[in-house]
């Protein structure tokens, strides 16, 4: 972790006068200079009760443009949020080109909760670390500069503070007494989660928050620093991660089979016995859809191939036998340019269904190692690291 907690650490408010204007000046510049640059930039909050998370955050909005800053807090998850895959909030969420997205909490908070209150055994941490460090693997891939702030308090200042904003409107933690009898289990687990998820391209900058001055001071040098540091990478260099060329291709006719070699094309059905069977096929998918519906069984339907080959056709003969309140056919052609500042991803996450609904994709995540690798739209690297993103994404929609 960087910036090692070292208790002690004060700024006094006459240092703290005489540095905040120049530092806010920088903030400014260097966040005029990412929105044109087109970086996304996705801040994570995250610390010990009574460190003054909330405080961080309103001090960088009053720092930087908050037209370029949006912040998400994520809460309970709402009735909507609780019939999606987990991810589904906090891709929703994620910032696009020349954005700033700051999480308060994000996807750290659940984790480092249930253990601390041992909901989960320290063999599941890794599984559930798994997907947050896929998801940041993947978003630093597509060019996003991730910070992850951790605030630190000593146990007599922390229950100090919990006890002044316990008569507070704005406390919303039930129990103060229960936060600082779990003190030392608390910062015993989240060491644990920031140490296994501290990496090179998502690293965690651990602050001290006794002293509110250099908290505040230390969050925007460091906020600075990054990105500062990612424009410098992005002028200086061609995109770092895009070979020079594709890997070769096999000379060999054989080891250019595939499976679609295989498919017989000659296959017929004469027309009494498609109609038959056809009618017959689409009341069992309505059966079946309204017993999906009741067990909260989400179904995605995706459909790629040539162009004229029936996509159209055998969509519209599936949606004949489905009651129309359960599915939603979503098409998809070239990306907006709303999209294009988001990875491929999030227009597809975007679209997911409610438990027990049906989403059908009339093309769909496919394309980036189809269309657009054809025609030139990913890079050589975006592909290829495609078809791992793309497993992870399919995972994270079954679990």
């Amino acid at each position: 972790m960087r910036n090692s907690i070292d208790l002690g650490r004060s700024v006094s408010k006459e240092d703290y006068k005489k540095e905040l204007p120049e530092l806010r000046s920088r903030l400014l510049e260097a966040q005029r200079n990412l929105r044109t640059a087109g970086i996304r930039v996705l801040i994570i909050i995250e610390g010990m009760d009574g460190s003054g998370r909330a405080e961080v955050v309103n001090r960088l909005h009053e720092w930087l443009d908050p037209r370029g800053l949006q912040t998400h807090t994520f809460w309970d998850p709402s009735d909507e949020e609780q019939e999606r895959p987990a991810f589904w909030r906090f891709w929703r969420a994620l910032p696009g080109a020349g954005e700033m997205g700051l999480f308060l909490g994000g996807w750290y908070r659940d984790i480092i909760t249930d253990a601390a209150h041992e909901r989960i055994k320290e063999s599941d941490l890794d599984t559930r670390l798994t997907p947050v460090l896929e998801i940041e693997e993947l978003l630093a891939n597509d060019r996003t500069l991730i910070l992850k702030f951790w605030y630190h308090l000593p146990s007599d200042t922390q229950e100090q503070r919990l006890k002044e904003e316990q008569t507070t409107p704005d406390d919303r933690w039930p129990s103060i007494k229960a936060a600082i009898k779990g003190h030392a289990t608390l910062a015993q687990w989240s060491e644990r989660v920031l140490r296994r998820s501290d990496t090179a391209h998502a690293p965690w900058f651990s602050i001290e928050a006794e002293d509110v001055r250099y908290r505040d001071l230390a969050t925007g040098y460091t906020l600075l620093e990054g990105i500062e540091k990612r424009l410098a990478l992005q002028n200086n260099r061609r995109s770092p991660d895009i070979p020079p060329s594709e890997p070769a291709l096999p000379l060999a006719a054989s080891a250019r089979i595939t499976i679609l070699d295989h498919v017989d094309l000659s296959v017929e059905v004469n027309k009494p016995t498609y109609e038959e069977q056809l009618v017959a096929l689409q009341s069992d998918i309505r059966s079946l859809l309204w017993r999906a519906h009741d067990l909260s069984i989400s179904t995605y339907l995706v459909f790629e191939g040539w162009d004229a080959a029936g996509k159209g056709g055998t969509i519209r003969k599936l949606t004949a036998g489905m009651d129309a309140r359960l599915y939603r056919v979503i098409p998809y052609g070239a990306p907006s340019s709303h999209e294009l500042a988001h990875h491929y991803l999030w227009r597809f996450w975007r679209q997911i269904p409610r438990a027990g609904r049906v989403a059908i994709f009339d093309r769909s995540w496919y394309g980036r190692v189809l269309v657009e690798r054809v025609e030139g739209f990913a890079a050589p690297a975006e592909w290829q690291r495609a078809y791992h993103e793309i497993n992870e994404f399919e995972e994270q929609l079954v679990q």
